[in-house]
């Protein structure tokens, strides 16, 4: 069954990352979705009865999450009851293992690590890499996605309904979106030197692929290094062609026949 159909659409370098991580999963505490903006998760998501969708780029919690500490919340699209027991978990859910290197970690904890280092929350982290892993033919399974979520991922303890599923999911990619057109702005702009470009790009592809690491993909040397090489070599093409775009502009060529010169 196709679960969009259900719902309306819509939210280091390697030793700094590692660091951050290693806080994040030794830190003691209640293993509950706290301090997005500086407030519950649960709370935050309980707070409105709205059915419409928040700015992509708000770090709120959507509406539809349903807390398992019994806040008194409810959602018309949320499961009832406290989620699945172990015997009605799929079996794909039973053998679901990403996020296993932040087992025990807080929300909060992650969420920091991610907002120092990307413009995503833990949140939309999380949703969307499992909407990416629980895609079928007919859609993304965002019924079993919301019901399952605290089985699914480590750091997350609510049920979300499908609506609060996919608001998340459309929340990262308008925040992938922004960022990809900022950055490829700065990198066609000649603002970096070609030196300086390779420098960002070797910055911000250690994060990307710790951030894969932790979610369980297991990466090679070999591969990491013909990775890096791939978009080195990409981004200076970007570069050198901007580069030519831009001195064509400047010395007037190509605008034969422009109605308005």
């Amino acid at each position: 069954m196709d679960d969009d159909a259900e719902v309306s659409t819509g939210e280091p370098r390697r030793t700094d990352a590692d660091a951050s991580a290693s806080d994040a999963g030794s830190n003691g505490g209640s293993d509950g979705d706290a301090g997005v903006e500086g407030g519950s998760d649960k709370d935050a998501g309980s707070a409105s009865g709205s059915g419409t969708d928040a700015d992509p780029r708000d770090e709120s919690t959507p509406v539809g999450v349903k807390s398992s500490a019994g806040a008194g919340s409810t959602d018309s699209a949320t499961p009832s009851g406290d989620g699945p027991t172990p015997s009605d978990t799929p079996t794909d859910v039973r053998k679901y293992a990403r996020f296993k290197k932040v087992d025990g970690a807080q929300y909060d904890r992650v969420n920091d690590f991610l907002r120092d280092r990307t413009y995503i929350t833990a949140r939309e982290w999380a949703i969307a890499r499992l909407c990416a892993d629980f895609r079928t033919e007919t859609g993304v399974e965002m019924t079993k996605i919301g019901e399952n979520l605290p089985e699914l991922v480590p750091f997350m303890t609510d049920t979300y309904t499908p609506q609060a599923v996919n608001q998340a999911r459309s929340s990262f990619e308008e925040k992938v979106r922004m960022s990809g057109t900022t950055f490829l702005y700065g990198a066609m702009s000649g603002f970096f030197t070609a030196e300086e470009l390779d420098e960002l790009m070797y910055e911000v592809t250690e994060i990307a692929k710790f951030l894969l690491e932790v979610e369980g993909v297991d990466l090679s040397v070999e591969e990491e290094m013909e990775a890096e090489e791939r978009i080195s070599s990409v981004m200076r093409e970007v570069r050198e062609a901007s580069s030519d775009l831009r001195a064509d502009d400047l010395s007037g060529e190509g605008r034969d026949g422009d109605p308005t010169d």
